[in-house]
Formats: C-alpha cells, structure tokens, sequence
C-alpha cells in the first residue's frame, strides 16, 4: 500500500482511538532565541503556539501542528538569512519528531521549542536567467547582501513575471540550485528560466452555472483576442466581470499548453448570484425627521448583465413645518456597449418636494454613457430633458389662495469625473476622493435661460497613532449657478446649506440668501468638514467633528454672503454594512439655528 494511504490510515485510526477530549496547552516556550523581533515572527509563524489556552485540542492535532513546526521554524530561520539552524521541538518532555503517531498519549500540556540559530549567511554566487529585457531583481539579491529567502523566491518571481509581461505566458522556474556553504557563511543561487514561445490570446470559452450569454460574458471581458499575450489583461477581464455585480465567482484560466498558431486559449468560468435583490435603509435627524429608503434590483434583467434598479424614497417625515418628500428614480444600464470599460444608462426621476420656500413636482429622464478610464478615475457624459413645476411659497398667495408658480423645461448636458484612492468606500481610512460635475442647460420654452451649475467634492482621509486606529479626515465642497438669476432657475439647481450632508448642528437648508424682497437658494456655494475617528474597539469608535458652510447671491464667492457652523460628537459600531452613525451637534456660528440636533444614519458621514 502507499506511504500516503498508510499516513492517511493511521490519522483515522487515531482520530478513533483518541476520540476523548483532551486537555489545552498550558504553556509553549521558544528557547534559544534573544532578539525579541525575532522571537515574535517565530511565535505567529508557530502552529502550536495557536493552540496554547485553546479549549481541548486533540492529541492529533498537538503532534499535528508541532511536526508542521519543525518546517515552519525553520523558514522563518531562512527568512532571515540563518541557514545552519538546528530545531527540536519536545512535547511534555518528549521530541516530537519521536512519538508515534498510533502511540500518542492521551494529551500533552506543554511544548517547548528549542533554537540554535546559527550565523547568519550572505549572498555568494547570485545566478539567474535568461531574463527579459525589462526585468527588474531586487536590489538585495546580490554578492555580499544578506541571503534571506524571501530575496530569492521575489528574484525568481520577478523574472517570470517580466517574462509574462513580454507575452510569454508559459515562462516558468525549471531548475534552481541554492547551496550553504558553511564554512565561508555564502548562500549560492543559481535559478533557470525557461520563458517558452511567445504567445497571442485565442479562443475564450465560457463554463459554470451562469445565464448570461457567451458572447457578452466575453464583450464584458475585454480579452483582446488576438493580441500579445498580457496578464493585466487577464487580471482586468477579472475586475471587469466582478465590477458588473452579476457573478458570485469568476475564476479565468488558461490552457495548458499553446495552439500550434502560438495562441493560447481561455476559459472564463461563472457562478451567478441571485438576480434579484431587494433592500432599504433608515435615517432620523431631530429637525429633518424620520427618512426611509428602498430599492428593488434585478441584475441579468435581459440576459446580458444588465442591471436594472429602482429607488424609492420617503424623507422629512416628521420634520418641521413642511410635509414629507417623495422621491422614485428608476435606471437601467448595460455594460460594454462601446467597449470593455463603458456602461450606457437611462434613468429616469419622479420627485415632489415639499420645502419651506417652495414646492416642486418634478420628472426627468436622462440617457449618457460612462467611462472607466482606469481603476481609480471615471467619467461620465448623459443628455437630459426635465420639467419642474415649481409653487413659491415665499411670494404667499394669491386672491384665490394659491401659490405663485413657475415652469420649467430644461435640456441639459451632464459631465462628471470621479477620482476615487479611497481604501474603502464605506469607511474610508486612507486615501483621497475628488468628483468634479458640470450641467450646462437651456430653458427649451424660453431659450434666454441659459446657464450651468458647477460643484466640486474634495475629500481626504489620513490614519495614525497605534494600529492606525485613529483617522483625521476633511471635505471640502463648491458649488457655482452661473447664468440665470436666483428667481429663473429651478430650486434644485440653488444652493443651500445645513443639514448631515453639508452643516450638521445646523437645520436642513437654512442657510439661503435674501435677494430684497425674494428669499431663495444661493448662487454660491461653500463647505468645509473635519473629522477625528478615533477606534476605541474593534467595533466602537468615537468621532469629534466641525463643520461650516456659506452661501451667497453671486455665482462665485464674494465674501458677502453668509457662513454658519456647527460642531459635534458622535459614535459608530461598526456592522457589515458599515458603520452605524449616531451624531450629537449643535450650532457654533450664524443665526440659522438653534438647540441639539441629533443624526442616525448607516455610513460615515463622508
């Protein structure tokens, strides 16, 4: 019988002769070993050291994880250039390597690891190739550096890797020849790569559990059949298919071996998820009330991992004077319409708005295309046609009690650019974020309305102190209306300020302008956010925020307009959803309020 089939058996036979729980190592001890640096690597890199106060590991499991030691020990010597170490492990006195395994006791309760590190060794003789052109070696792996092991699996790495880059897909490590020479303390590398022929991509084919067609999984995917070979291609096709939100799993392989055309052929293989889903959320605000959101999203609405989603949204429920605000948007998209990178949408919009200046009932549909220019930048172009019929409130009524009202008929060009380095998007601890929008519209009934709206979002994030547990975080927000006067533009495109997304400790959107005998949104706009999170567990955290916003009547800041501001506290219990916010803020500048508000919401604040 095999070696490994006995191996195997004897496992099973003493998983049933042991089956009795036993008890958890009190203790394991490193000895030999000095530097404390050091003695940390070998205790995480240790598997005994995981069972060490652990409820009831098997005896199995001890011997288990101390033989797995002996290697584990000594890679970590390796690692760190020590390549004449001698290890013994001893469980309850015993050395490990000696205890049968079909003759264990019933439990061990502690182990000791013994070291005899040895020197140190360096680099000799440091061979490798043939190597690609633009192959890059680590700067250590070299005569006379320290000869740590990591240097040279990243030696060897590297030239497969530029190799592959250069459309050799098939390069490969085929003999590698390292020796000790112990007397002088030299580690000798020699290390040959054989890059094969190479190669263009083939035929991509498309397996697993998924009901999008072939012929789009393969248009969404982006390999460029054809061309040289290039694994950022593959690795991209990758993003691109999980970017799409349709697929549980995407595994993409290659053949192996090369067509006699030297091309090399693919296979894309696909889990769905589930095509529907639904969800919602829930924001309370002490002066803006109660807000409830949901959404219904079908990801494969025709086949082809198209992604159709409707929201709909209640707010200000509760909130002050005014009645609560409906709001249903609808939006289709599909991906890869005029390439790898681009999703075409339509999305359309039904709002009625009900603000203490006025009341809107508006639609709007708008079709564009977006591009993602590379992981981190986006962009997107969208034409737009929309009605507002606006009552104003501010004028009071008229003899027949009603309000005064305006229509609008806008045609509008949307432009956008997203620059997103955020490390996460939900709870962004290092990184950046800049968007970067402008709308120029035209009033289609009265083409003398001409004008655009301009805004810009600006954010960075910066983590420190003990396991960057505390992050300083700032926003700072634009805005400009250049064109059209405050009293012929739709309240949607005026600015105002206050509220948890530009003041908090200050009303939602008290802060406008008086234009003499018009009260209205501001032509300009301007707000600036701090925050300090500080992690005072893994899931609590404590935030002490300042926020100020200004808006004025001119279309860029001109100092006479208004600032207000507000400051306060918060706390956030981290879910897998995000975090869960709870803000405490007042006002500490301008007249626009007054008292406590409170915030609670899923997400950072930004």
């Amino acid at each position: 019988m095999p070696q490994h089939r006995l191996t195997a058996l004897a496992a099973i036979l003493c998983g049933a002769l042991h089956a009795a729980p036993a008890l958890a190592l009190d203790d394991v001890t490193i000895r030999g070993i000095e530097d404390e640096e050091l003695q940390g690597q070998l205790r995480s890199a240790s598997s005994l050291v995981a069972f060490e106060s652990e409820d009831a590991p098997t005896p199995q499991e001890v011997l288990s994880a101390a033989r797995a030691d002996y290697s584990r020990m000594l890679e970590v010597m390796y690692s760190t250039a020590r390549y004449g170490a001698v290890i013994r492990i001893s469980l309850d006195g015993r050395e490990a390597a000696d205890i049968p395994v079909l003759a264990a006791p019933d439990s061990f309760t502690n182990a000791v690891i013994t070291i005899e590190p040895g020197r140190k060794f360096r680099f000799g003789r440091t061979e490798i190739g043939p190597r690609a052109p633009d192959t890059e070696l680590p700067e250590d792996f070299a005569s006379g550096e320290w000869a740590r092991a990591p240097v040279v699996r990243e030696a060897a790495s590297s030239t497969v890797s530029s190799w592959e880059e250069a459309g050799y897909a098939k390069a490969a490590v085929t003999d590698q020849r390292v020796t000790a020479r112990h007397a002088d303390r030299l580690l000798d590398v020699m290390i040959r790569v054989e890059p094969g022929r190479q190669v263009t991509f083939g035929d991509i084919t498309v397996s697993g559990d998924t009901s999008v067609s072939p012929a789009r999984v393969r248009q969404m995917a982006g390999i460029p059949r054809g061309e040289r070979f290039d694994p950022d291609a593959v690795e991209d096709a990758g993003t691109r298919l999980r970017k799409t939100g349709t697929f549980r799993s995407v595994v993409i392989t290659e053949s192996e071996t090369v067509n006699p055309d030297d091309t090399l052929d693919f296979n894309i293989d696909l889990v769905d998820r589930p095509p529907r889903r639904i969800g919602g959320g829930i924001e309370l605000t002490s002066t803006e009330g109660l807000a409830l959101t949901g959404y219904w999203l079908h990801r494969n609405l025709l086949g082809g991992a198209e992604r159709f989603r409707i929201d709909g949204s209640v707010s200000q429920i509760g909130g002050g004077d005014t009645d609560p605000d409906f709001r249903l948007t609808a939006r289709g998209e599909r991906p890869a319409v005029y390439g790898a990178d681009t999703l075409f949408f339509i999305e359309g919009e039904l709002a009625y708005l009900d603000e203490p200046d006025y009341l809107t009932r508006r639609a709007e549909v708008a079709v564009g295309v977006s591009q993602e220019f590379s992981d981190t930048l986006t962009g997107d172009l969208a034409v737009a046609l929309s009605y507002s019929d606006v009552s104003d409130r501010y004028l009071g009524r008229d003899d027949d009690g009603d309000y005064p009202r305006r229509e609008f008929t806008l045609l509008s060009l949307r432009g956008g650019l997203a620059w997103d380095r955020r490390d996460n998007q939900l709870d962004a601890t290092e990184g950046t974020y800049l968007e970067l929008n402008a709308e120029p519209f035209v009033d289609v009934t009265d083409a003398e309305t001409i004008g655009a709206r301009l805004d810009m979002d600006a954010r960075a994030y910066r983590s420190f102190g003990a396991d960057d547990r505390t992050v300083l975080a700032g926003r700072f927000q634009l805005g400009s209306l250049v064109g059209p006067d405050a009293e012929e533009t739709p309240p949607e495109f005026l600015f105002y300020s206050g509220g948890s997304g530009t003041v908090r400790g200050q009303p939602y959107n008290s802060l406008d302008v008086d234009y003499g005998d018009v009260t209205l949104g501001g032509r300009s706009f301007a707000a600036l956010s701090g925050e300090l999170r500080v992690g005072v567990t893994e899931n609590i955290g404590v935030v002490g925020f300042y926020d100020a916003g200004y808006v004025g009547g001119e279309s860029f800041y001109d100092g006479k307009g208004s600032w207000h501001s507000g400051a306060g506290v918060g706390v956030r219990y981290d879910t897998v959803v995000g975090p869960v916010r709870l803000d405490v803020a007042g006002p500490v500048g301008g007249d626009t309020g007054e008292g406590i508000q409170l915030y609670l919401g899923i997400g950072q604040a930004f």
